[in-house]
C-alpha cells in the first residue's frame, strides 16, 4: 500500500482550501443512522432511529456529493448513532470522497481488518474512534457495553495499519466532560503510545434533547459496577490545561484557538457568534437539512424533495445560528477557526498538525 497520497486527496484538500479562502460553505455533518450497539449518555441520537428503509440510500448520497459540489469542497463529518451498523458504508465513503473531504466517526466496535482496508481503499482521509476515559472500566460503563474500550484501541490499531498514511490518518477522539477532565492527560499518553492524532470536543448540554441522562440498555449486555454518572460541562481551568497539553503531544490534533475558547465559554464570556446555517449545516439520517447538529429540529426542508441549493439559501436567509452561544463543540470551533477565510494562526494548524499527509 503506498504511503504517499493520492491524486484525488491531494486534489481535494487544494480545493478545499481554495473554497475556505474565498469564503464559500465549507462543512457539512451527516448523520448516516441514527441506529447504534451503545447507548452513552450524552448522545440523543440511538434513542430516536429510524428504520433503515428510511434512511438515505447510497443514491441519494451520490445526489447530495454532486449538489454539494456545485457550491464547493466541503468536510464531510460522517457520524451516527454508529455509522458502521450500515453495510453499504463503504460505498458511502466511496461516493462522498470522490470531491469531498470525509470523516468517519466511530465507536470502533464494528471495524475488522477487512473493513477498515476497504474505507481506506474507498477514499477515506481520516477516521476517528470514540474513547473517553483511560480506564476502560469508566469507558465501558458510560458506552453500556462490556469491552467496549477493549475493541475501540483494536479499531485504531486496525485502522492505523489500514491507513495509507498511518497515525496521520487516525484519531482518537474524546468528549471533554466534568468527570474525565481528570484523565485526559493519561488519555492524551495513550494515544500517543498508540500512534495516531487525538481530537476533543466539548461536551454539548444545550442543544436540542441534551443533557444530564444516565444510559439505560434494555436488551444490550450491562456492565457490572456502578452505572454511569449524569454528564455535566467540565470546570473553567480544563482549555488551559488543553493548550498545555497541545503543546505538550505534537499529536494533538485540535485548533489551539479552540482550546482557549473554552474557558471563555464555560465562564460565561463573549466568543464570536456561531452562523451555523451559513458555512457549515446538518443533514440527518432521513435527509432533512438544518444549521447544525445542536438544532436539527429546525429542519428548513428535505433533500428528497428540495434542491441542497435551495436549503442552503433557506437556511441563510433564516440566521438560525447568528448569536447563538448554547454550545463550543469541535465543529462550532472548527467553524469558528476557518470561518470568513480562518485566521493565520488556525491555517498553520490546519497546514501543520491536522493534515493527513
Amino acid at each position: 500500500m503506498s504511503r504517499f497520497p493520492s491524486l484525488r486527496q491531494v486534489a481535494n484538500d487544494a480545493r478545499f482550501a481554495a473554497g475556505v479562502l474565498r469564503q464559500r460553505p465549507f462543512q457539512v455533518l451527516i448523520q448516516v443512522t441514527n441506529r447504534c450497539n451503545m447507548q452513552c449518555s450524552f448522545c440523543d441520537f440511538w434513542p430516536h432511529p429510524a428504520p433503515r428503509s428510511q434512511e438515505l440510500t447510497v443514491a441519494e448520497y451520490r445526489r447530495v456529493a454532486d449538489e454539494l459540489s456545485d457550491l464547493g469542497c466541503f468536510l464531510v463529518s460522517i457520524e451516527g448513532g454508529e455509522p458502521l451498523v450500515r453495510p453499504d458504508l463503504v460505498e458511502i465513503v466511496q461516493v462522498l470522497s470522490q470531491r469531498h473531504v470525509p470523516t468517519l466517526f466511530t465507536n470502533g466496535w464494528f471495524v475488522t481488518e477487512p473493513k477498515a482496508q476497504a474505507l481506506f481503499a474507498a477514499g477515506l482521509p481520516h477516521a476517528c474512534v470514540s474513547i473517553d476515559y483511560a480506564d476502560a472500566g469508566r469507558h465501558d460503563r458510560k458506552r453500556g457495553v462490556p469491552g467496549a474500550t477493549e475493541r475501540a484501541w483494536r479499531a485504531v490499531e486496525l485502522l492505523r495499519r489500514a491507513a495509507p498514511q498511518g497515525g496521520k490518518q487516525v484519531h482518537v477522539m474524546t468528549v471533554v466532560m466534568g468527570d474525565n477532565q481528570s484523565e485526559l492527560p493519561a488519555l492524551l499518553a495513550q494515544s500517543a503510545a498508540a500512534g495516531v492524532g487525538h481530537q476533543i470536543t466539548l461536551l454539548s448540554t444545550g442543544g436540542y434533547r441534551r443533557g444530564g441522562r444516565t444510559p439505560e440498555s434494555p436488551g444490550l449486555p450491562q456492565v457490572t459496577g456502578s452505572p454511569a454518572p449524569a454528564d455535566s460541562l467540565p470546570a473553567p481551568g480544563i482549555g488551559a490545561e488543553l493548550h498545555t497539553l497541545w503543546q505538550r503531544y505534537p499529536h494533538a490534533r485540535f485548533f489551539r484557538d479552540y482550546a482557549l475558547g473554552i474557558d471563555t465559554f464555560l465562564s460565561g464570556g463573549a466568543l464570536p457568534d456561531c452562523h451555523a446555517g451559513e458555512q457549515s449545516f446538518n443533514i440527518d439520517h432521513v435527509g432533512n437539512v438544518s444549521p447544525c447538529i445542536e438544532k436539527i429540529d429546525r429542519s428548513v426542508g428535505n433533500i428528497r424533495s428540495s434542491g441542497l441549493a435551495e436549503l442552503l439559501e433557506k437556511l441563510r436567509l433564516a440566521q438560525a445560528g447568528a448569536g447563538c452561544q448554547a454550545c463550543w463543540t469541535a465543529c462550532r470551533g472548527f467553524a469558528q477557526a476557518m470561518g470568513a477565510g480562518g485566521t493565520r494562526r488556525a491555517w498553520q494548524d490546519m497546514s501543520g498538525r491536522m493534515r493527513s499527509w
